[in-house]
């Protein structure tokens, strides 16, 4: 019934007129009208039929809805499950602009993907207030993985699969595994996420710390330095690159690993970086703060960082394209549960929150600061989003067709965020205090308002999942390209099988063979050799005679 009265609500046309529309391409001034839970019309001078809502938005945007790609609503970690389940995590995500989310589905160690996907959709179906989709976490190796790979990719609407570099004994996967994880996900036309820190590095320092007595969360800033992060990162593109696979590094946390990504990128590499709201906003003294709850409640991995410059650092390469997503990782856990580690900080739940303040967060840091352009706040907060997991142009861009889940945002108001006015369930807020310029004044989710004057009207299980296809133009349009041209090459040498009379010459020192694939001369590459010898030089020649006509050919004029 909750379905269907939902339904019904978004009947009824709405009339978006007068604001500035942004998308990630341009902006412009126009109206939009909505029928059905889908844009219908956007544009000037609209014809709209009778008894259709008009909203007026004069001075403010009317943007996307976000897409937050990281979130983990009632997560089992650590002994405890993530206080957010998606009932209230979708409902905070709505109140802050976002409109959708994908979450993680993380199976145990042996435990079957295809089982782990279904139990996340019964968790899932019945609470969600908006759509959603989800990323599957691969944590161990076997044939049967390989095989429900295929079958989660060709039949459950999944094109994005993780893996752990860190999380020892527990989520890590071990080099082996990623490749081949990596073959069979990019066989798939999927896309690898990973979570880049070395694992084995912080299993080490782990202990070490304990055992001077470190006890306390600035035991987990020690154990996991900028270095951990980076390295990880370097291996997991290197590794990625090698067998020509898509990879998207999730949780970029260090200055060091977004340069490793924008370096990468410049080499041609298809590698993708997220940071996350709290990156690009907080530093890490927030986890050497003397009251230990404070401490405790800025606990994420990897962690925040020391280094002041970091986050504008991160937040600069978001608006010139360094770095492509700016998403969450939501994982809160209350003080009751942050205190299982009270006298271990590796026993300490990590994760934050940010689901509900990503949009408002990144506004202020990026572009009330003129870091980052309107443009490319909907890029790194939907558009991007919705075109590497491919939602592409159902979501993330406002435009005819599209479903209808669009912010009115107003650049102008602030708001001060709080734990005592979120609508999150944990009772702690990594902003807190935090005054941010730009609010979602209304929110809409496929044509039904949701938020309206400072009011949430959500209905829970009303959210749809969001099934993706594979092979995203984003992610596949030069890995299938590589393919073709990323084969091996056999130098042919004298004495080889192969080298026959009439195949084609060995080519002088270390070059490659110069011919096509059909045994055609490429008559772009060079033939000419310093040492006299030519790559044509086992061909017979024609004899030459020296041409008797000019050019052009002979006259026919004659002179009397």
């Amino acid at each position: 019934m909750a379905n269907e009265n939902n339904a019904e609500m978004a009947q009824a046309g709405i009339l978006i007129k007068g604001g500035r529309i942004v998308n990630a391409d341009r902006s412009f001034d126009g109206d939009v009208y909505i029928e059905d839970g889908i844009i219908k019309q956007v544009g000037k001078n609209l014809i709209i039929p009778d008894g259709a809502r008009t909203i007026e938005a004069a001075g403010k945007l009317i943007i996307p809805g976000g897409i937050d790609p990281h979130t983990n609503f009632e997560m089992p970690f650590m002994g405890t499950t993530a206080i957010d389940d998606f009932y209230q995590g979708t409902k905070a995500a709505l109140a802050g602009g976002t409109t959708t989310i994908i979450d993680h589905c993380i199976p145990q160690k042996g435990e079957s993907l295809v089982g782990a996907y279904e139990k996340w959709r019964g968790k899932a179906d019945s609470k969600v207030c908006c759509d959603y989709s989800l990323h599957v976490a691969i944590t161990w190796w076997s044939d049967q993985v390989a095989q429900e790979i295929e079958t989660i990719s060709r039949e459950k609407g999944v094109n994005s699969f993780k893996m752990f570099m860190a999380y020892k004994d527990w989520l890590m996967v071990n080099d082996y595994e990623f490749i081949q994880a990596c073959k069979k996900v990019k066989s798939q036309g999927a896309l690898v996420l990973v979570h880049a820190e070395n694992g084995e590095i912080i299993a080490e320092n782990q202990a070490k710390l304990l055992a001077a007595g470190i006890t306390g969360p600035e035991g987990h800033l020690q154990s996991r330095p900028e270095d951990v992060e980076q390295e990880a990162t370097n291996r997991a593109i290197m590794l990625a690159d090698q067998v020509n696979c898509p990879l998207c590094v999730v949780n970029v946390m260090g200055k060091s690993s977004a340069d490793t990504i924008t370096q990468a990128r410049k080499e041609g590499k298809v590698v993708f970086g997220e940071a996350l709201a709290a990156g690009v906003a907080l530093e890490g003294t927030n986890c050497c703060s003397r009251d230990w709850r404070h401490a405790a409640g800025f606990m994420m991995s990897p962690p925040l960082k020391l280094d002041p410059s970091t986050p504008q650092y991160l937040m600069k390469c978001a608006a010139n394209g360094d770095i492509q997503l700016i998403a969450t990782d939501h994982c809160t856990f209350n003080t009751e549960q942050k205190e299982m580690g009270r006298n271990d900080f590796t026993q300490i739940p990590d994760g934050i929150n940010g689901v509900e303040d990503r949009m408002s967060v990144v506004w202020e840091k990026g572009v009330q600061t003129g870091i980052m352009d309107p443009c490319r706040f909907v890029a790194v907060t939907s558009t991007t989003a919705a075109k590497i997991f491919n939602m592409y142009p159902q979501k993330g861009v406002i435009q005819a067709g599209s479903d209808a889940d669009i912010v009115i945002w107003n650049p102008n108001a602030t708001r001060v965020i709080s734990k005592d006015t979120h609508h999150q369930a944990v009772d702690f807020n990594i902003f807190e205090g935090m005054e941010c310029h730009g609010v979602p004044e209304m929110v809409l989710s496929r044509g039904k308002v949701v938020l309206e004057d400072g009011e949430l009207h959500v209905t829970q299980g009303a959210g749809r999942y969001i099934a993706r296809d594979v092979h995203a133009a984003e992610v596949y349009s030069r890995i299938l390209i590589r393919d073709q041209i990323r084969q091996p090459y056999k130098i042919l040498r004298e004495g080889d099988e192969d080298a026959r009379a009439g195949d084609a010459p060995i080519p002088s020192a270390g070059e490659p063979d110069i011919a096509t694939k059909r045994g055609q001369r490429n008559l772009h590459a060079s033939s000419f050799s310093l040492s006299g010898k030519q790559v044509d030089d086992h061909l017979q020649h024609r004899s030459s005679r020296q041409g008797t006509n000019p050019p052009g050919g002979r006259s026919n004029i004659s002179l009397t």
